[in-house]
């Protein structure tokens, strides 16, 4: 393929996943919207008003960063990993996998739909957010390099786990089981400093917390932990996530049973 072939099959992949996203909004859009709003409501006006400030910025301030980290986490995983078993549950994979595509432009097809769903839901979520609370951003292009390279990873994962998935039980399984615990034990909601010894070096060996915690220091200027170590983290999980997944694309019996 030419290479502005490339790029045309490039565009209308992305093409497909955005028309998949606005086409159902309701389920891929509206929810978050909603849980968000929830969020705010419930823990940042009913609970943190019994809570003091943590690290200078009140209790509904300090969860903004880790629920629109949340909802990039979620979203971006959804995405891919529904949108790719879909295909493959309708055996319509084969027909990209067959075509002159080059296997590294399905899978970016397949991420950029994730990480635009990412960033229009995070977008929104920060606007919610605006209703109930002032945030001021202390690093605006990190920030968006963050959000960039975490709904990268996770969509990444997504797509992983629809390779490997048979049924759509398999899919729901993984954000259901995994994503969520680790998501709510990931620093969401409280400072790792709150916790005791044993259980600050366990909350550690989670990889969401180095994440929200980074993300937080782009917003708020505050951190628990190294930056660079965290930054450390999500680069190389995304790093080896993209090789591992491009691997499957080009040779897991999954995909060509």
């Amino acid at each position: 393929m030419t290479p502005r072939q490339i790029l045309i099959a490039y565009q209308t992949l992305i093409i497909k996943e955005l028309i998949r996203t606005f086409r159902i909004w309701p389920q891929t859009i509206m929810p978050a919207a909603i849980t968000m709003t929830l969020y705010f409501l419930i823990f940042g006006k009913l609970v943190g008003s019994q809570i003091h400030p943590l690290q200078g910025f009140s209790y509904m301030q300090y969860i903004v960063p880790g629920l629109i980290m949340m909802s990039v986490i979620t979203n971006s995983y959804i995405h891919a990993s529904a949108s790719f078993f879909g295909m493959k549950f309708q055996r319509s994979i084969e027909e990209i996998l067959i075509s002159p595509m080059p296997n590294v432009i399905i899978l970016l097809g397949f991420i950029t739909g994730a990480v635009i769903r990412a960033f229009i839901v995070s977008l929104i979520v920060l606007c919610i957010a605006l209703l109930f609370t002032h945030i001021s951003i202390a690093h605006t292009v990190l920030m968006v390099f963050i959000i960039l390279m975490t709904s990268i990873f996770f969509a990444t994962a997504g797509l992983i786990n629809a390779v490997f998935a048979r049924t759509f039980d398999d899919v729901s399984w993984v954000p259901s089981f995994v994503l969520t615990p680790l998501t709510y034990l990931g620093g969401v909601f409280f400072s790792i400093s709150m916790l005791s010894a044993f259980w600050r070096k366990l909350a550690m060996l989670n990889p969401v917390w180095y994440i929200v915690d980074l993300f937080r220091y782009t917003m708020l200027g505050i951190t628990d932990a190294n930056i660079y170590l965290a930054l450390f983290v999500l680069l190389l999980g995304s790093v080896l996530f993209f090789i591992y997944a491009l691997h499957l694309i080009a040779k897991s019996p999954r995909l060509r049973s």
